[in-house]
């Protein structure tokens, strides 16, 4: 995404022409706040590839703060936690993804897909719809 915001401005006609892209949004809330959603599934993703909270908060141009704030409420919202950290030392902690975090990635991202392909054509109308 970075990369399409560096190009020169006569490269405008092609990124107008591309397809749009369709993203779905899903979100579980537990008294009233989001236990999972699109967001924390992302940084469950960036914690399982970067190791630490901190790295995957620098991945996702995220305050290390907001990051562990969001691995907090998403951990309390769970019966078992997603992550498990290991505290700084000589070799600087890190944090990984228990079974129950990777169970969350992989079922988050087949409802992606499900939804996708149970709602191809309506989805194809609506792109038609939109400006290119």
């Amino acid at each position: 995404m970075l990369s399409r915001m560096a190009k020169p401005a006569n490269n405008m006609k092609t990124l107008a022409k591309a397809q749009p892209e369709v993203r779905f949004r899903m979100r579980i809330q537990q008294a009233g706040t989001i236990a999972l959603g699109p967001g924390k599934v992302s940084l469950l993703e960036a914690v399982r590839e970067h190791g630490s909270i901190s790295a995957a908060a620098r991945s996702l141009n995220m305050s290390y703060r907001r990051a562990w704030l969001l691995m907090d409420e998403l951990n309390r919202s769970l019966k078992s936690p997603a992550t498990v950290s290991e505290h700084g030392g000589q070799s600087g902690g890190g944090s990984v993804l228990t079974p129950v975090g990777e169970e969350i990635v992989r079922l988050y991202r087949d409802i992606e897909k499900e939804a996708a392909a149970a709602c191809a054509a309506q989805i194809t109308a609506l792109t038609r719809l939109v400006k290119r």
